[in-house]
């Protein structure tokens, strides 16, 4: 593809909480980011000032819109609340420590398995893919040659990484997405290309 880009989407996870590693936070309330990753949230801020962003728009928990109001505020742009960005509803694995999560088989076969494996009252992985794939084309359409951030979570932009590659969602372990790291796609009129995944800088 040798067109030039019609725009571009800055995807970003949120920065550090306490639950990172530690505990399945899913969509609970009350994970707001911890001091190191207020810290991450300035240095994300400083990383992205030399760039025109038309948008920025958030998962609506905490941790996301935290993340992302330094960018905000450093251009007088108004963080903008995306139910298509927010967390995987992991239902009743929600606040659950990785530690007992292992120790449950279905928790297991997810992570195997995550396009057949269902969530115990929770949300499927492809319509987790659908909904931000969705995302991207309406920001794509309504922000033409511009560029814009979406800050969401990890698995959010593992599964949009996948729908750009045209890889199957059953390998979706196999991308690294840190805290407040970058992931780049480049809009085409045919399509979309990754200009590059998980950026710390």
């Amino acid at each position: 593809m040798n067109a030039e880009p019609s725009g571009s989407i800055l995807l970003i996870r949120h920065a550090v909480t306490d639950a990172v590693g530690i505990r399945l936070a899913g969509r609970s309330p009350g994970h707001g980011l911890n001091q190191c990753g207020r810290a991450q949230a300035e240095r994300l801020r400083i990383r992205l000032s030399p760039l025109n962003l038309a948008a920025i728009y958030s998962s609506p928990l905490e941790r996301a819109v935290e993340t992302a109001e330094p960018v905000a505020r450093d251009r007088g742009l108004r963080v903008e609340p995306l139910m298509e960005l927010i967390e995987i509803d992991f239902g009743a694995w929600t606040g659950s420590t990785f530690e007992e999560l292992a120790a449950d088989p279905r928790w297991v076969r997810f992570n195997q398995h995550r396009s057949m494996a269902p969530v115990p009252g929770g949300e499927r992985a492809t319509d987790v893919q659908a909904r931000i794939a969705r995302a991207m084309d309406e920001a794509g359409a309504r922000h033409p040659n511009q560029t814009v951030a979406f800050v969401t979570h990890a698995d959010v932009i593992r599964l949009a990484i996948l729908h750009l590659a045209g890889a199957p969602i059953d390998f979706i372990g196999r991308f690294e997405i840190s805290p407040a790291s970058i992931t780049a796609v480049d809009l085409h009129g045919e399509g979309a290309v990754l200009r590059y995944v998980n950026d710390r800088a």
